[in-house]
């Protein structure tokens, strides 16, 4: 990436309360136009007119906190695989378009005189951007709208993202549509687990490792316990010494959406509940969570990161991996980058969106990356995640 500095073209009016350190306007991959944000702090994020779609956002430590595979296509009409996609107007397959619509696969122009913000944003780390359809986008789905997407970094280097869609149709229909920012978290191993070998003394020791290396015997053990035939054996053994009990959790889970519904896309999205303390992974899932609360947790235990995911008007949320085999059967992905990545996506989805003419929709999320884990058991949507 160069940092060659374009032709301003009224790209400075987007932004006129920000200064060349907080939004810098410049060349990406394969020339692709890109928007780089900056906070005094350290915190960065880049996004490519391509699409509306944010490729990078880092801590103040120059921590790379959103995934984009190394094998991503920077080049049209293939939609960058990673960061935060914008699916709109179609979610996935769910429509008679492409998957997960155009938006993705559009050139954005950045917004010179964006209506006012009914809360302004405090950062001067932003930059407004503007989809309207082309003629050809009017042939495919024939309806008139203005699609105007802001991107911001907090003072404190939060990620967020507004869009505002509005019917700008003249013959007075109305148009239905789904929506989802799909977000892609850079992880550790997600493949990995901890396991934990409590005694009468408290933890005896914690280690990690894949879940490929477990021993079915050991599986035995976590589901029964001292109850397990296996048990005494070991003890026996002394290959458990003072073993009470063994706890075996992921590396990295989402905590915020147990007990809720949700469509099972791999199931013909047959609806079913979740269950347990938390979403973990050991497979491919591709789940969409129904209303959802207004903030989820990731958590990452090697990392020692939590990402808070915050939304507004967006009821819905897609929990995805494609793991192994999917990932060696995508050519823009890695046949291992499955491990590293995960994507929770703020969506409406189950109940599409309907505009009047005139009428306009506001979906925004806010992602925030904390130093560290929320908690160690259940999480309380209620209580732990709360604040602004």
């Amino acid at each position: 990436m160069s940092g060659e500095k374009l032709p301003p073209q009224g790209v400075a009016a987007a932004n006129t309360s920000g200064s060349a350190s907080a939004v810098e306007f410049c060349k990406g991959v394969n020339g692709l136009e890109k928007v780089v944000l900056r906070e005094p702090r350290g915190t960065s994020a880049e996004v490519y007119l391509y699409g509306g779609h944010v490729t990078s956002w880092k801590n103040d430590h120059g921590e790379e906190l959103l995934f984009v595979s190394s094998k991503a296509i920077f080049k049209p009409p293939k939609a960058i695989r990673g960061g935060i996609p914008i699916c709109f107007p179609q979610f996935g397959g769910l429509g008679s378009l492409e998957q997960h619509g155009f938006a993705r696969n559009r050139f954005w122009i950045v917004d010179t005189d964006p209506p006012p913000f009914p809360v302004p944003t405090s950062s001067r780390a932003y930059v407004d951007l503007l989809l309207k359809p082309s003629e050809e986008d009017l042939k495919i789905w024939p309806h008139s709208y203005e699609f105007r997407l802001r991107v911001a970094l907090s003072p404190g280097g939060d990620l967020m993202l507004t869009s505002r869609i509005r019917n700008t149709n003249t013959d007075g229909k109305a148009f239905s549509f789904t929506f989802a920012y799909h977000t892609y978290f850079s992880v550790s191993d997600i493949s990995s687990k901890i396991a934990d070998l409590h005694g009468d003394s408290g933890t005896l020791f914690r280690d990690n490792f894949s879940a490929c290396c477990l021993k079915p015997e050991f599986y035995a053990i976590i589901e029964d316990g001292p109850e397990s035939p296996l048990y005494d054996f070991f003890e026996k053994k002394r290959i458990l010494n003072n073993l009470a009990w063994l706890d075996l959790s992921s590396e990295v889970r989402v905590e915020g959406l147990e007990t809720l519904d949700y469509l099972d896309n791999l199931q013909n999205r047959e609806r079913f509940t979740e269950q347990g303390d938390a979403i973990t992974f050991e497979s491919e899932v591709d789940k969409i969570y129904l209303s959802t609360p207004t903030k989820i947790a990731i958590l990452d235990h090697e990392k020692k990161r939590t990402f808070v995911m915050r939304k507004e008007g967006l009821p819905d949320a897609v929990v995805w991996n494609p793991w192994d085999k999917k990932a060696k059967a995508m050519a823009d992905f890695g046949d291992d980058e499955y491990k590293h990545m995960l994507c929770v996506e703020a969506a409406a989805i189950e109940k599409s969106i309907t505009l009047k003419p005139g009428e306009e929709w506001k979906g925004r999320q806010e992602l925030s990356a904390v130093p560290s884990s929320y908690c160690s058991g259940q999480l309380d949507p209620h209580k732990v995640l709360q604040g602004s």
